[in-house]
């Protein structure tokens, strides 16, 4: 195995960042991310903890230095503790960061082995801090059940991100109340444009909001100032002077930042994309059961030989972009 070769695409991105989902499954039904009625994976399909974290450790070893857990939501996984565990001793081996994406409902249950496994920040989905608001987009969600993970997350020491997906005409009237909510909590905020990935009820185009129109509505409450700070992700940052923390801004469609792409999506089942907007990937679940890290490497070398310069979303296109739901792929 080349261990000490850089995970590098034909556009001269590194690959340092990885997206791994460890199931496809969710307690709850966002309407802009998936359809009311879904049919998830049989869990035969999917890697066994040990085929993550060993996965994991190949790409450590390629030079991955980011793996944020992602699903679905991932703490509906069973033994997801073990795999933070596992993933956490990376850090001796060069994994600089360890996070994840969680929709906050079972955070009170391990929030604090999250931490212990070398978890320093998460971050946490929410469109709205209105109860009948929150349980419509869910399609049932108790936002009262988030906030009690945020409480046990911010117990446990960890350091929060909220995710709050703009939907014009939902919740576009919250965007300085979310950012002044989360100032006097300590989080930032991330505002993110909805994307074209599977089919969902009514029309995306419908509720789409560029985030140009949320900044400037920010803007009449708070004074942003542009920030050098990066996570690895996509979000592009203000500070926010009046509460000391920042306001990200997640723009894949009013202002494209593939450029500087350096990511890849592995799902459950080992199948890596090499962009969210595309169907192209390689599947690896056979190549690691065979424990050839050789063909392994190749894998991902043709992966990333492939891998698009950008994405290609189009609302107004009424087919969308690729026809697995975000919980597929792994947000």
């Amino acid at each position: 195995m080349t261990a000490a070769r850089a995970l590098t695409d034909t556009h001269g991105r590194t690959i340092d960042y990885v997206r791994l989902s460890v199931t496809d499954r969710c307690n709850l039904r966002c309407t802009y991310c998936m359809a009311e009625d879904m049919t998830f994976l049989p869990r035969r399909e999917l890697l066994t903890l040990e085929e993550l974290a060993e996965l994991a450790r190949h790409f450590v070893a390629r030079g991955v230095r980011r793996i944020r857990l992602t699903g679905g939501e991932p703490l509906v996984r069973r033994g997801i503790g073990d795999l933070a565990d596992a993933l956490g001793a990376l850090s001796v081996d060069g994994l600089a960061e360890l996070t994840m994406t969680t929709n906050g409902m079972a955070l009170p249950a391990h929030a604090a082995r999250l931490a212990a496994a070398g978890m320093r920040r998460i971050n946490v989905s929410l469109d709205t801090l209105d109860p009948a608001r929150f349980a419509a987009i869910t399609r049932g969600g108790d936002l009262a059940q988030v906030l009690a993970g945020l409480d046990a997350a911010q117990a446990a020491g960890l350091a929060v991100k909220i995710n709050m997906v703009a939907l014009n005409g939902v919740n576009d009237h919250e965007f300085a109340a979310m950012l002044g909510w989360c100032g006097a909590r300590g989080f930032d905020l991330s505002l993110i444009e909805t994307m074209p990935l599977g089919e969902v009820s009514g029309r995306r185009e419908d509720s789409y909001l560029p985030l140009a129109a949320a900044r400037e509505a920010l803007e009449l409450r708070y004074t942003l100032i542009p920030s050098i700070h990066r996570t690895g992700g996509p979000s592009r940052y203000c500070d926010v002077v009046e509460t000391g923390t920042r306001v990200g801004f997640i723009s894949p469609l009013s202002a494209n930042f593939c450029a500087s792409c350096n990511r890849i999506r592995v799902t459950a089942t080992g199948t890596v994309y090499g962009c969210l907007g595309h169907d192209q990937n390689v599947e690896l679940r056979d190549i690691l059961r065979s424990g050839d890290g050789a063909a392994l490497d190749r894998a991902l070398d043709r992966l990333l030989k492939g891998k698009p310069a950008r994405h290609d979303f189009d609302l107004s296109d009424p087919e969308p972009a690729v026809a697995r739901h975000m919980s597929v792929t792994g947000g």
